[in-house]
């Protein structure tokens, strides 16, 4: 990209409201350039893929499948096209999984118009950025030698992480229900409120979050 051609980039958000306000951000910047917007998270893989576009600023709640797992998968095919994190979530479990997934950068939906651009412009030049909640995060992490959370995944029950925890080393329901001495329905319902709660499409992805986190 010369210094004479905007910025391509791909919108992946599936709230009209933000997205409506997103657009109109984006189009008041001469060196920004919307190529498409879609609100799926297989849609934004498929969209990526064709137009190679500079930038995805991504949601990380997008229907179909997360917008982590997307992120992983763009990365993975196209190293030169960087993702910026534009997202409601700013707990642990979502930044770094995000980071971990190859995200450049990480902002909040309710920043203010300046920082979303300046975060926009950053990230598309090659550089890191951070919105202030979320980059004193990242720098307390890496200034401590403990993990992230005394849990992995605060959000689940301890009976849904011991679930996830055998999920992750390949057990079918049949035997985490055996080794949990619960139900099958027991262990399917579980599944159904991990797979929420991960935003995650199925056991597949739930098992690469966990394996992703070191469960």
């Amino acid at each position: 990209m010369s210094a004479a051609e905007p910025t391509r980039i791909l919108i992946a958000e599936d709230h009209p409201l933000f997205l409506k306000g997103l657009r109109a951000l984006v189009a008041a910047e001469p060196d920004l350039e919307i190529v498409a917007e879609v609100g799926d998270g297989y849609e934004v893989v498929r969209q990526a893929l064709a137009l190679e576009p500079d930038l995805v600023l991504m949601d990380l709640q997008l229907p179909g499948q997360s917008g982590i797992v997307a992120t992983r998968e763009i990365v993975a095919a196209l190293p030169s096209t960087r993702i910026l994190v534009i997202t409601l979530f700013e707990d642990d479990d979502s930044v770094f999984s995000a980071l971990r997934a190859g995200a450049r950068g990480y902002i909040l939906k309710d920043a203010d118009e300046t920082e979303i651009v300046r975060a926009i412009r950053a990230v598309a030049n090659g550089d890191s950025l951070f919105g202030p909640s979320i980059a004193s995060r990242v720098l307390a992490f890496f200034a401590s030698a403990r993990p992230v959370a005394p849990h992995i995944f605060p959000a689940l029950t301890e009976r849904e992480r011991d679930i996830l925890s055998l999920l992750a080393r390949g057990k079918s329901n049949a035997v985490i229900a055996h080794e949990l001495s619960l139900s099958s329905k027991t262990i399917a319902n579980n599944l159904t409120n991990i797979f929420s709660k991960l935003q995650v499409a199925d056991r597949s992805e739930a098992i690469i979050r966990a394996r992703d986190a070191g469960l």
